[in-house]
């Protein structure tokens, strides 16, 4: 089988890289099960404080692998986007204990945009390109819905999905689909800057900021106040907590657990 992800490692941070620019790294069934071998890899990888998700060639991904889809119908075997595999992605890099960042390198589509909507931190281009084009093809976005409806208000998916019309790096930084848009040349040293920062935090801590940012906007006031109260209190406790206090105090470099 073609490798379609390529993954890498450097410095604490493992960078997965869909590598079908054939076909705009569709996300085809063994694309699916490669990216999502490579992900589990960097989760499990103690070496690992972060991960960089992006794509080759000129798109980011171009959702779902509309030949392999036709085929699959035509055969009674449709399931959805890489084989019924996408939930299965979108869970792992929302619920991953490990910051992960979507380096859009281009143009997104459909379920593409679904991976940078699970995703932590986004950045794009200025002049990428984004579009739900399912509408047009007789389907909805649906699976990619769950994370993007987290980040993105109802007056602007209604807008997108129900016309399909394109959208730019600019508009996607302002409905709050991507954390930032850019120009295209300042792209890797914006992502340089995230991954960088990332490498100075505590690895315990950072898992527990996906988790506090996963919990908290599922509960009521009153409900996320106490849950917070004692999730905090449980961390300051901990060893890193020690560790991270009393190296700020000795103007020195912490030395975290996971280390």
């Amino acid at each position: 089988m073609a490798d379609l992800v390529r993954y890498a490692e450097d410095r604490e941070i493992a960078t997965v890289t869909l590598d079908s620019p054939e076909n705009r790294n569709a996300l085809s069934a063994a694309l699916v099960g490669q990216l999502a071998a490579a992900l589990e890899r960097a989760f499990a990888a103690e070496t690992v404080r972060g991960i960089v998700l992006t794509g080759s060639g000129s798109v980011f991904c171009s959702g779902a692998d509309l030949r392999e889809q036709l085929a699959a119908n035509e055969a009674g075997q449709a399931g959805g986007p890489g084989g019924g595999g996408l939930p299965a992605i979108i869970r792992m890099i929302r619920s991953g204990p490990k910051p992960v960042v979507a380096r859009v390198n281009g143009h997104a589509r459909a379920g593409g945009i679904g991976l940078i909507a699970a995703a932590d931190i986004a950045i794009a281009p200025e002049t990428a390109t984004f579009a739900f084009s399912e509408v047009r093809i007789g389907v909805v976005p649906a699976i990619i819905a769950v994370p993007i409806m987290e980040r993105v208000g109802r007056t602007a998916v209604s807008d997108l999905f129900l016309t399909g019309r394109q959208f730019d790096g600019t508009t996607a930084a302002a409905i709050g689909l991507i954390a930032r848009a850019v120009p295209a040349e300042e792209l890797d040293g914006a992502v340089e800057e995230c991954v960088g920062a990332l490498r100075l935090a505590s690895p315990a801590a950072l898992a527990a900021c996906k988790e506090l940012i996963r919990t908290v906007p599922s509960m009521a006031f009153e409900q996320a106040l106490d849950w917070a109260a004692a999730f905090s209190a449980r961390l300051f406790q901990g060893e890193d907590a020690r560790e991270g206090m009393a190296a700020f105090l000795e103007k020195r470099k912490p030395r975290w657990q996971a280390e």
